[in-house]
């Protein structure tokens, strides 16, 4: 019996969830689905700088788990874009960063982004 997946910490879902294609390229071909973990991981490693040891920690998940979820989400991509195919974000195993934690590390929600921690 497989282990179960943990959950993987998000700050926040992006503010887009699909991209398309212009000019219809994308008609009649199946989407991708980029999962909301998937979609996490590239934008600590890719936009925030994290290290692949710096997203474990803040998703709470081994780093070698962190390095295939990272590896799949560009490898859609790529795919996406070559092939000109619809990429939607949904899904996956995660859970939303809730604020509770004095300090998350994600510098992305909005608890974290807009109060002071308490003195």
């Amino acid at each position: 019996m497989p282990r179960p997946r943990k959950c993987r910490k998000v700050c926040h879902l992006p503010k887009v969830q699909e991209f398309a294609p212009t000019g219809g390229a994308g008609e009649g071909i199946p989407q991708i689905t980029l999962t909301v973990d998937e979609y996490e991981a590239i934008r600590l490693i890719d936009k925030e700088g994290f290290s692949q040891e710096e997203c474990s920690t803040y998703m709470k998940i081994a780093r070698t788990t962190v390095q295939q979820i990272y590896n799949k989400a560009r490898g859609k991509i790529a795919e996406a874009l070559i092939d000109g195919r619809v990429l939607r974000i949904e899904g996956g195993d995660y859970r939303l960063c809730d604020g509770r934690e004095a300090y998350c590390g994600c510098g992305g929600c909005w608890r974290h982004r807009h109060c002071q921690p308490e003195q």
